[in-house]
């Protein structure tokens, strides 16, 4: 990557613009001598071609940058450097300049379709936050292809970069997303990072994806982060019951666990405070029936015996 400032000839503005005046006034002055002279006066014939060959070329020389901007500038076809200081200025008239911002934009990749490790589609959207670096104007400029149109301004530069840029992101996005799971899809795979699940990773690996593809156009990405997730709708349906079914399992199993944890408590109450005996067979009943009660989807109905405890 070339990596150097414009090395050509500048000057301040306004001072510039004191010259180009005073040439002017040297020109108005030796027309006026040249009207009054009762003889053609060499001197003054000189100083009006030149002062306003000088005067005219020097109109074309003038520049002006804002914060973020920058000009690349080429000597008939030779580069000569990108001028990145603000303020107003004069440079070589014989330069051609290709303006440039260096300012930071936003692209919204839509959802794409792409399959992930495991082989479901699923939806996935990015938002990328994007800038050209400041030793990447030259390639930025030179690097990639614009098309071949007469008159190519700074917007239809910028919007050829734009497209390198969604492009270079689709790409990133289909090869991320093919290296994680949608989630957890088999249990003992929890610490396994997911689309899902992994965040801050994830973004990280999109960045860096992305920076490896971008900097041979000298871009820089700042950020980017997914904005959109989903299963295609395809298999959408059937992966909501699967996850309906899943959290269905993981609350019995809390459910199952509190009980068992209750009978124990009571059973060990019972038996610490003497309150009532009980034989094997008894136990396995009041077990059984305070399962039944404490893990049924609705509430148990009482039955009252009126006979003995074992009719």
């Amino acid at each position: 990557m070339k990596n150097y400032t414009y090395s050509g000839w500048k000057l301040n503005g306004f001072v510039a613009l004191v010259v180009n005046l005073l040439l002017v006034a040297a020109m108005a002055y030796a027309i006026v001598v040249l009207a009054t002279a009762e003889a053609p006066v060499a001197w003054a014939i000189v100083t009006i071609v030149l002062a306003a060959i000088a005067s005219f070329l020097m109109l074309f020389g003038y520049i002006m940058l804002e914060p973020n901007e920058s000009r690349v500038f080429l000597f008939f076809g030779n580069y000569r450097g990108t001028f990145y200081e603000n303020g107003f200025w004069w440079v070589n008239p014989f330069m051609t300049a290709k303006k440039l911002s260096m300012r930071a934009r936003n692209l919204n990749v839509d959802p794409i379709k792409v399959n992930d490790k495991a082989g479901n589609p699923i939806l996935i959207g990015l938002v990328v936050v994007w800038k050209i670096k400041n030793d990447g104007a030259y390639n930025a400029v030179f690097e990639i292809d614009a098309p071949e149109v007469v008159g190519v301004t700074s917007n239809t530069r910028m919007n050829v970069l734009e497209n390198f840029v969604a492009v270079q992101s689709d790409s990133a996005l289909r090869q991320v997303a093919g290296m994680y799971a949608y989630d957890e899809n088999t249990k003992g795979e929890t610490e396994e990072v997911t689309l899902r699940s992994g965040g801050d990773e994830i973004n990280d690996k999109l960045t860096d994806e992305l920076n490896d593809r971008l900097s041979i156009a000298g871009i820089e990405v700042i950020e980017a982060r997914l904005n959109y997730l989903a299963y295609a709708p395809e298999i959408a349906a059937a992966m909501l019951r699967r996850q309906q079914a899943d959290a269905i399992i993981s609350a019995r199993e809390k459910i199952v666990e509190g009980a068992v944890s209750m009978v124990k408590i009571a059973l060990e109450r019972l038996s610490t405070e003497d309150v009532v005996e009980l034989d094997e067979e008894r136990k396995a009943a009041m077990v059984s029936n305070l399962l039944v009660v404490l893990c049924a989807d609705e509430a148990a109905q009482p039955v009252v015996n009126t006979g003995t405890l074992h009719n």
